[in-house]
């Protein structure tokens, strides 16, 4: 039961049947037992609707439903129906004696403005009230089932009232309470009905919210498809505002170079003018000068007749002079100079005498050939060559300038090509760069050289290589103080030498190959520098790079060396060489340089180790005041600035997995004031079980009292065995040179635009370590800013490269390019090739290392080319390194 609260319906409750049987059994009111309305036998009557002594009062409510659904006695009244169309189920009278069914009672307060149909009937009478009181004869008993209840409010249509009749919201139950403690009281079973229909209207409220966010989300769809249009059309303007720019800097080039053809043309008119001027005059000049001349020769005329001369003496002023000479009696004394030679552009006029030199006079081109620059373009005739007026500079360059000329960039006009007095052309003239001529080379100080390898021919089917065999070398450029003859190089001359070898190989040889430069093609010949390529069962290419320093004298013959350990290494089964652009390149010093060349060994390592510090043994130096070892064998001391290049190799064997998941480091140090600092860094692909190479190569300055050392690093639980033999796997070469003659520098991989994915023939960008040199600049500005280095002076260069980086390409090529200018293109110098990576090896490394000549204006370049994969990363702060080195010629 419901507390103290009196409340009144304003909805009607649905009306249950009284008893458990049939709905047409009814129990009336006060009998102790119910009577089928069937067989009108009479039956217990059973449950709290039988008659009991009331205790208190209670009130009960009807409920309007149907015509077929029995009504229940209200509170001391009776349901009050229209007489048109209700009867009253209990007859005239009130069943518990009140008054008859159709009283009404004056209503109050909101009750007034309710249907007379729902109204609260008046009090007549209470005779009984509460749960014992018998229903009136001919009414029904109330009977509220919990278990029941959910059945019945199916079938009970929702009780709702308009906003108009009640005020607020449809609701299903509208209840108003009149709080009176202890006055009413509800069944419980109401109140079941009561949540029942609470919970009804809750789940029509949840469906409204579902509702509303369905509707929510479609809104922030459609905004965010708006926002994704409003980004598109900002991009399309920004696009369309960066095409603008472009059209202002294009409009920008053709207003200037308008301007500059206004001014050109201003000052071919006034030229024109002096020219006017001048022809006027000329003529005049011209006699006076013919008249001079016959006077003095008159006069000269004279003398020669009153003396008499022996012709076959010589003059007394400058003495007999060769036949490409003559005497300059301008000078004080008089003497012999070389006759000039007319330059390009200019024609001899009178041939060079003993005591009058060659006159050489300007050539015309713009009256000589008065369509060169075309029918609409002015020609205006300069020293040497000839300008075409509004000519642009690229269409000059295309070729406008004709035969035997070639546009001059910074007269920006053509000019006639030179021509070699001894006529050794290094590079032939071009439609923008002139003849490159070869000096003589009795006073070089340096001299490069370059040459191809090849397997020699294979004299049976099951050739070995197990005892050594010689490579062919072919020799590509031309140089005077050696020669190539069949498998070896012959020296003509002393000096100190440079060398690189780049090779890649795939093989299925047992255990690994090895690759030397042997000095002496005889019995006491001995390796100067060597490497092991170990074995990846033929698998992918490998790559290797061998470099030495050496003293030569002339006679002396170097040979490049291929072999295997063992037997099992058959020629032509199982080795595949790569092709490589120039393998072999050196460049030769002369001894007036200064330079000081030193070779040392490593000793080996009885046992297995992780990090390792080398011991040297110097085997050559040239110098040992210059360059000399420390205390302890472990470092190198210099004893003057100056410029070093050195190439350190070391054989070893490891064993372990983590040798192949991390590999190894070499490092090279330079201790200068007593601060130890990382001068370049290297690194190479572990092996398990095992023979390999790890090597470094590079150029720096230094000072005086700096050290140089090195140290490889190999990774934890890795075990590794370093050797040191005469073999030559394991040696330091070094070369130092004065500043005077030299300079090198280093740069690194920029980290602005570096390439990845699928990379063809990418020029790679650098920066600088230290400041440019005067002779080696890297470009700052314009198309090739930060890829290419300029040389502003001619001599020998030597490039170290060491790439480190992941990849899954069947083949990464690095490739060395020089240009002579933007236009010309690039000459492939060197290149070399790594294959694919290892299996379970984390990084990779490919090196090139190449010498060759440059010229003043010569610019070089790095690019990466990956075939059938792609770049991942380039590691840019260690193993990535470039060196370059330069010498004076």
């Amino acid at each position: 039961m419901l507390g103290w609260w009196s409340c009144r319906w304003i909805s009607c409750l649905l009306l249950l049947p009284a008893c458990y049987g049939s709905p047409a059994e009814r129990c009336p009111g006060g009998q102790s037992s119910c009577a089928s309305i069937e067989n009108k036998q009479p039956r217990p009557c059973v449950g709290y609707r039988c008659p009991v002594k009331a205790s208190r009062t209670s009130h009960s409510y009807q409920q309007t439903a149907s015509s077929d659904l029995p009504y229940a006695p209200g509170r001391a009244n009776q349901q009050q129906t229209s007489a048109s169309t209700r009867t009253d189920l209990s007859g005239s009278d009130d069943a518990w004696g009140g008054a008859p069914s159709n009283v009404t009672r004056d209503c109050r307060g909101i009750e007034c403005r309710l249907p007379l149909r729902i109204r609260l009937k008046s009090r007549s009478r209470a005779a009984c009230t509460g749960e014992g009181c018998a229903p009136a004869e001919g009414q029904q008993a109330l009977v509220r089932l919990s278990d029941r209840a959910a059945h019945y409010i199916g079938e009970v249509p929702d009780l709702q009232f308009s906003n108009s009749e009640l005020g607020g919201a449809p609701l299903g139950v509208q209840l108003t309470c009149d709080i009176k403690p202890g006055e009413n009281e509800v069944p419980s079973e109401d109140a079941l009905i009561l949540q029942l229909q609470l919970a009804k209207g809750q789940e029509k409220f949840v469906e409204s919210l579902k509702i509303q966010q369905k509707t929510i989300t479609d809104l922030q769809q459609k905004l965010s498809e708006q926002q994704n249009l409003l980004v598109n059309q900002q991009r399309e303007i920004i696009e369309q505002q960066r095409r603008m720019y472009e059209q202002m800097d294009m409009i920008k080039a053709q207003y200037s170079i308008l301007f500059d053809t206004v001014k050109q043309m201003s000052f071919q008119s006034l030229q024109e003018d002096i020219q006017q001027y001048f022809e006027a005059h000329l003529q005049g000049m011209q006699n006076q000068v013919r008249n001079h001349l016959q006077k003095t020769y008159s006069v000269h005329k004279l003398d020669v007749d009153a003396k008499v001369i022996d012709l076959e003496e010589p003059l007394p002023e400058c003495g007999i002079c060769e036949s490409d000479e003559f005497c300059n009696f301008q000078k004080t004394p008089p003497q012999c100079e070389k006759c000039t030679f007319c330059p390009a552009g200019f024609f001899q006029l009178s041939e060079c005498s003993e005591n009058v030199d060659r006159i050489c006079q300007d050539r015309d081109e713009c009256m000589d050939s008065p369509n060169i620059c075309g029918e609409r373009i002015k020609c205006l005739n300069t020293p040497g060559g000839f300008r075409c007026l509004g000519v642009a500079e690229k269409d000059a360059a295309l070729g406008i300038c004709g035969d035997q000329y070639f546009f001059n960039k910074e007269l920006q006009e053509c000019q006639a090509c030179s021509e070699c007095e001894e006529g050794v052309v290094d590079f032939a003239c071009t439609a923008d760069s002139d003849t490159v001529c070869i000096a003589n080379s009795d006073s070089k100080l340096s001299e490069s050289w370059s040459a191809s390898l090849s397997l020699p021919a294979s004299k049976m089917p099951n050739s070995q290589i197990y005892p050594g065999l010689n490579l062919n070398i072919k020799e590509k450029t031309h140089c005077e103080i050696l020669s190539s003859e069949e498998n070896q190089v012959v020296f003509k001359q002393h000096g100190l030498l440079w060398l690189d070898l780049n090779f890649a190989v795939k093989h299925n040889c047992r255990n690994f190959l090895q690759l030397s430069l042997k000095f002496n093609n005889s019995e006491d010949g001995y390796e100067i520098s060597g490497s092991r390529i170990e074995q990846p069962e033929g698998k992918y290419f490998q790559s290797t790079s061998v470099s030495c320093a050496a003293e030569v004298e002339p006679s002396q013959t170097i040979t490049v060396v291929l072999k295997s350990p063992n037997q099992f290494c058959n020629q032509s089964k199982d080795l595949h060489v790569y092709d490589l652009n120039t393998p072999l390149s050196l460049f030769w010093l002369s001894h007036d340089t200064g330079a000081v060349a030193m070779s040392a060994q490593m000793s080996t390592a009885m046992h297995y180790q992780t990090n390792y510090r080398p011991t040297f043994r110097i085997i050559s130096i040239s110098d040992p005041y210059m360059v000399s070892l420390s205390h302890d064998g472990r470092s190198i001391k210099l004893t003057e600035s100056g410029v070093i290049k050195f190439v350190f190799q070391q054989a070893l064997y490891s064993m372990g997995p983590t040798c192949v998941r991390e590999g190894f480091n070499l490092i090279s140090y330079i201790n200068r004031n007593g601060t130890n600092s990382e001068l370049m860094q290297v690194f190479k692909s572990g092996v398990n079980y095992r023979d390999t190479s790890i090597s470094l190569s590079g150029a720096a300055k230094v000072n005086s009292g700096d050290i140089i050392s090195f140290e490889v690093l190999s990774p934890a639980q890795c075990n590794v065995r370093y050797f040191g033999e005469n073999s030559g796997i394991s040696m330091l070469s070094l070369l130092w040179i004065p500043t005077a003659i030299s300079t090198a520098m280093m740069a690194s991989v920029s980290t602005f635009g570096l390439p990845t994915g699928a990379v063809r023939n990418k020029v790679l960008s650098f920066s600088p370590d230290l400041p440019d040199e005067k002779i080696i600049q890297l470009i700052s500005t314009g198309q090739f800013a930060h890829k290419y280095f300029k040389f502003a002076e001619s001599g020998g260069v030597s490039v170290s490269f060491n790439l480190k980086l992941i990849h899954s390409c069947n083949v990464v090529k690095v490739t060395i390019s020089t240009r002579i200018s933007d236009q010309v293109q690039p000459t492939v110098i060197a290149q070399q090739i790594g294959g694919q990576m290892p299996e379970g090896s984390q990084w990779t490394s490919v090196a090139l290392r190449s010498s060759f000549h440059v010229q003043n204006g010569t610019m070089l370049s790095v690019s990466l080319d990956c075939v059938r994969g792609r770049i991942n990363q380039i590691a840019h702060d260690k193993g990535t390194h470039l060196s370059i080195l330069w010498v004076s010629s």
